[in-house]
């Protein structure tokens, strides 16, 4: 059950890296610092964009519009900061 718990917490933690690495790759994309007809970039966008926007599309229903600004992802990592907050205080104990 511990190596579980361990599991989960490095998966949320394993997902916000992704979260961050699809922001930063993003922005730079946006800003013509990378381009996306270079094949690995395509991929690392790609790979970012294919397990981040089913859950920020979610998101992004239920915001306002803001027009360019986009605060999904940070929804998204504080949702995720909640949840390994109240597993370590709620889910932890029990286990040890």
């Amino acid at each position: 059950m511990i190596a579980i718990f361990y599991l989960v917490l490095q998966i949320l933690k394993l997902y916000s890296y992704v979260v961050i690495a699809n922001v930063i790759v993003s922005w730079l994309v946006a800003f013509n610092i990378l381009n996306t007809q270079n094949r690995f970039v395509y991929l690392v966008l790609d790979f970012t964009y294919r397990l981040t926007d089913p859950i920020l599309n979610k998101i992004r229903r239920f915001l306002p519009n803001l027009g360019a600004l986009d605060i999904s992802p940070i929804i998204l990592l504080l949702l995720i900061w909640f949840i390994e907050m109240c597993m370590k205080l709620y889910i932890a104990p029990m286990i040890f």
